[in-house]
């Protein structure tokens, strides 16, 4: 007890958390008991000096707060209710008396008795307009923990508890305390009796409709305007005992609120509609109605227009939900439903009108109701539409008229239930087919009426096969017609609505378009002057591309098109122009890049299709490019390096689908041809390679077309499984014998670039057995090839990039060797020769590509560049500032940074913007072009920044202004994207910087911009206008 006297008497003094918590442990050991700190504190909770007595309390809620459970029994709770609920009616004690009895609520101790005394005391003493939001919210929280646990006691005091309850609530302004005062009125408004007080209940709750509110910055609790809207309609839509009431109120803020109140009101509205019944809906549905009209035919914006047509669903369907059995025919609709039906086809009589458009869609909403409904309403506008079509005195309105119908038809489509057989649009499908059929004859009305045609087949069950035959004769009909040859807009209609029958009737496709289709590619290549039958190839070509996805349809294309291929590239009787392979190189390289595109569809898609053509096309395509390497007449084929490119591709999109154990024997049949030259069981096709052949890439006797089959080799290996790809040990000699050939012996890019893919692949998935050819480069290759400024410059730059492809392959696996080899680079930054390739291949690094990616199964981890950006980014920025190192040392290293920049995203960088303003102003001092452009880029980037960024661009502005008129001029700047960028940035700075920091230069930018406007590119000129009007 000295104990409990000794620790009060200090918190009295100090008021430490200390003492609390020292108390709670006496209390938690057994060692005071509750009740001895009553005792302890009886001077002080009945002392006449308002201070102590509130302490007094205070201490004793603070106690209790924080005091087990279990350490309070039903006689304890007894006996603190009753001494809180004597302290309501002392202004001095009430506040931490409210605090305790907050707790005392959430005991399971807490019985209905005591529950019961709490309430009415709250009820009797408490006066909620004299105290503070804070304490007010200790109140409802008392409530709310009552109604949680102690609900049948509030019930049995009747309607004494609502009374009760209303005048505390009433007035409530706190954005927290309505919170829980809207549950616990949702509930009220639920389970208690409420006969006598619906009106004040509406009175206290609507009064806060609509919400208003909007978050203070930084506001502690986080509550949200759709927080409080959520609450308030869980009261709104509690009874349908505020119907009457409600419906005056919408009306009103219907008619004078501004476009979010209305929004809000409509929101609420459809929600409350079906809880409030059908009998108010139908008895205020014309007033009702007559104010949402107004939103739909008269909208504000086209989101309040989309809430009033919900809306418009809500009441409809309240009112006649409970009618749908009892209507058997159209006769039984009337009312709303009739009449709102019966105004939008009057309106619908003028389909050229703006107003036929929100008619359609009242009548669309009307149809996702109720099934009576929705066949009424269909019963009413197909026909009439149908009819207005075919009226000879609407011929010029047939297009707006195919349109409405066509809304119509995706209304009665989705309309449907999943498990409904009965088909809504069934009745009037000759008649509709009979109209799109007279629309697709005319241009005018065409592209409606395809859209109309797609709403048809998009209807399950609808259309029979004879039907959709017809219809794909039809359209392949205007397809094939002269008069859409140069429509763009008509080719791609026509071609959505083939691609939706080819999904689920691939066979009237694959019967009729695609023989039309095929037939129309010829099987030589147009001449050059032939402008015509190269613009329609193109368009054939495109229109296969775009059908042909379907499994069945793909295989089709592909023997067709490989067919055309072969015939093209080697022709059994040569043409007069034979010497000029241009035309067949063209059309040879559109043929595969159909092929190519079409697979990169279906790989987007999943298809499982796709890796069957590592039997039944890529053998054919390797059969192809290799007898023409063979041929020296042919050699052409491998020698263009587009159609290499696009078999490449092929034959990479294939191979990364295909299982490892099928992957495996088609990489070891590569490895076999680039190690061996063995040609056996990797080509296959209708020209006959010789048994004896063999293709040794790497010697040196080997020709230029040989060279280029690298590439595709290269594409079946870079997507092989890591447990297919043979190891380093195995493969060092080869790969160091390919890293020397691409850089010594190469004729072109595309070889060089196909051995660093390769190579990088295979350090990639193996880079931990890789160490001896990872160690040999830095030791060997580095001084040999591109530290030893004896050797040809080219051969310099070459090795560079192939050290770019070892440590791209290394960086995204986060290999710790990076390190190494990112430092050699560093090294020759004072090489004047390869200083700036050296300084760009650290954002070559960082950059993707699409060669070490997930669906190639290269090892990638996570976060691996911003670790690598993290690694140099310091370095490099320290390097360019550093006074001490040589002006092109220093050179390199903005140059670096730059490259860097550029391949990253912002957010690695942003941390740093303070630092790399001043290197990016450098930056555009540099002759490359392309490097100015990518500071500008960065810039542009960084203009969307918080106000730290944009004080950062306030402190360069002048500055920036300078350099961005200077790289605006035609006359400073030859480079048109340059030019672009700098009046893109001078544009946007006006928008991120004050107007008092920008003024000084006003004068000058408009004086300099009006030469911008004589630039010889339209673009920049466009450009410059627009930066003019915001300057």
């Amino acid at each position: 007890m000295a104990s409990a006297e000794r620790l009060v008497a200090t918190w009295m003094a100090s008021a430490r958390d200390e003492e609390i918590e020292e108390v709670i442990t006496e209390i938690s050991n057994d060692r005071i008991t509750l009740l001895g700190i009553v005792k302890a504190l009886g001077e002080y909770l009945t002392s006449e000096e308002d201070e102590l007595r509130t302490k007094g309390v205070d201490f004793l809620s603070l106690v209790l707060s924080r005091c087990p459970a279990n350490k309070l029994n039903r006689q304890s709770v007894r006996v603190l209710a009753t001494f809180y609920c004597g302290k309501l009616d002392d202004t001095e004690t009430i506040i931490p008396a409210l605090k305790g009895l907050n707790t005392l609520t959430t005991l399971p101790a807490c019985s209905p008795t005591e529950a019961t005394s709490i309430i009415q005391a709250v009820f009797s003493h408490v006066r909620m307009r004299a105290l503070i939001h804070s304490v007010r919210f200790q109140v409802f929280s008392i409530i709310d923990n009552l109604m949680a646990r102690n609900r049948d006691a509030l019930k049995a005091l009747g309607k004494a508890f609502v009374a009760g309850y209303i005048s505390l609530a009433e007035g409530e302004k706190d954005p927290r305390n309505l919170l829980v005062a809207f549950a616990i009125a949702r509930v009220i408004l639920i389970e208690f009796d409420i006969s006598d007080h619906v009106e004040s209940l509406f009175n206290i709750t609507y009064c806060y409709f609509p919400i208003t509110f909007r978050p203070p910055p930084n506001d502690p609790y986080g509550i949200t305007t759709e927080d409080l809207q959520k609450a308030l309609r869980g009261c709104l839509t509690a009874t349908p005992s505020f119907g009457p009431m409600a419906v005056p109120v919408w009306l009103e803020k219907l008619t004078a609120g501004s476009v979010t109140t209305k929004r809000d009101t409509l929101q609420t509205m459809a929600l409350c509609l079906p809880i409030y019944g059908s009998a108010l809906a139908r008895v205020s549905a014309r007033k009702l109605w007559n104010s949402l009209k107004l939103e739909i035919f008269q909208p504000t914006d086209p989101l309040t227009e989309e809430e009033a047509l919900k809306t418009t669903q809500a009441l409809v369907e309240t009112i006649y939900t409970q009618e749908e059995d009892a209507i058997e025919s159209d006769d039984d609709v009337q009312g709303l439903a009739r009449d709102v039906c019966e105004e939008c086809i009057h309106i619908l009589r003028e389909p050229e009108k703006n107003q036929a458009r929100p008619a359609i869609k009242v009548l669309c909403a009307l149809m996702a109701t109720t099934p009576s409904v929705s066949r009424f309403t269909l019963s009413q506008a197909a026909p009439y539409l149908v009819k207005l079509f075919l009226n000879p005195d609407e011929v010029s309105n047939r297009a707006p008229i195919l349109l409405l119908l066509a809304d119509l038809t995706n209304a009665a489509r989705d309309s449907m239930p999943e498990e409904m057989t009965l088909v809504p649009m069934m009745p009037y499908k000759d008649e509709i087919l009979g109209v799109f059929s007279v629309g697709l004859k005319a241009i005018s009305s065409r592209i409606p009426a395809l859209s109309l045609l797609r709403g048809l087949v998009t209807t399950k069950n609808l259309l029979t096969d004879q039907e959709l035959e017809f219809i794909v004769h039809s359209v392949d009909e205007v397809f094939q017609s002269q008069e859409t040859e140069n429509n763009d807009f008509s080719d791609s209609a026509i071609l959505e609505v083939l691609t939706t029958i080819s999904m689920t009737s691939p066979r009237h496709i694959l019967e009729q378009t695609l023989p039309m289709l095929f037939s129309s590619l010829p099987d030589q290549a147009p001449y050059r002057d032939a402008a015509n039958e190269r613009m329609a190839c193109w368009r054939t070509l495109l229109a296969l591309k775009t059908l042909c996805v379907h499994p069945e349809l793909f295989e089709t294309l592909v023997i067709r098109l490989t067919t055309k291929v072969d015939l093209i590239c080697l022709p059994v009787t040569k043409r007069d122009t034979a010497e000029d392979t241009e035309p067949e190189a063209a059309y040879a390289h559109a043929l595969l890049k159909t092929i190519a595109d079409t697979l990169s569809a279906k790989v987007e898609a999943g298809h499982a299709d796709v890796a069957k053509y590592i039997d039944r096309l890529v053998p054919g395509l390797y059969n192809l490019f290799i007898f023409s390497a063979l041929q020296p007449e042919h050699s052409w084929i491998v020698i263009e390096h587009r159609l290499v490119r696009a078999a490449a591709e092929i034959i990479t999109l294939v191979t990364q689908c295909v299982p490892a154990q099928r992957q495996a024997n088609f990489v070891a049949a590569i490895f076999k041809v680039l190690s061996s030259g063995e040609l056996q069981g990797i080509a296959e096709g209708l020209q006959k390679i010789p048994s004896n052949s063999q293709m040794l890439l790497f010697n040196e006797s080997a020709s230029t077309a040989q060279k280029n089959l690298l590439a595709l080799f290269s594409a079946g290996v870079v997507t092989a499984h890591k447990e297919v790809l043979p190891s380093p040990p195995a493969l060092d000699d080869f790969i160091n014998q390919l890293l020397i050939w691409s850089i010594t012996r190469t004729d072109h890019y595309l070889q060089r670039e196909s051995a660093w893919h390769l190579i990088s692949s295979v350090v990639n998935k193996h880079a931990e057995t890789a160490t001896a050819f990872l160690e040999d480069k830095l030791d060997t290759f580095w001084p040999r090839y591109i530290a030893n400024a004896e050797v040809i410059l080219d051969q310099r730059h070459q090795a560079i990039q192939a050290w770019v492809w070892i440590s791209k392959a290394l960086v995204v696996r986060k290999d710790a060797t990076l390190t190494r080899f990112t430092d050699r680079l560093f090294e020759v930054f004072d090489d004047d020769e390869i200083s700036w390739d050296a300084a760009k291949a650290l954002g070559q690094i960082a950059s993707a590509d699409q060669i070490l990616i997930k669906r190639h199964h290269a090892v990638i981890k996570i976060l691996h560049a911003q670790k690598f950006v993290n690694g140099i980014l310091p370095r490099i920025i320290s390097g360019a500032q550093d006074s001490s190192k040589l002006p092109h040392e220093q050179t390199a290293y903005l140059v670096a940074l730059t490259s860097l920049i550029k391949a990253i995203p912002k957010a690695a960088y942003a941390h740093e913007m303070s630092s790399l303003m001043p290197l990016f102003l450098r930056g555009l001092d540099l002759p490359d072009f392309d490097i100015r452009a990518d500071v500008i880029d960065t810039f542009l980037a960084a203009a969307e920044c918080d106000a730290s960024e944009r004080s950062l661009v306030s402190e360069h502005a002048s500055t920036l202004v300078t350099y961005m008129l200077k790289n605006s001029m035609v006359d400073e700047m030859p480079s048109v994207r340059v030019r672009t960028a700098a009046l893109q940035y001078l544009g946007v700075l006006p928008k991120i910087v004050r107007y008092d920091v920008l003024h000084p230069s006003k004068s000058t930018v408009l004086r300099d911009l009006a030469k911008v406007l004589d630039d010889p590119k339209r673009s920049v000129r466009k450009e410059a206008v627009d930066t003019r009007t915001v300057w």
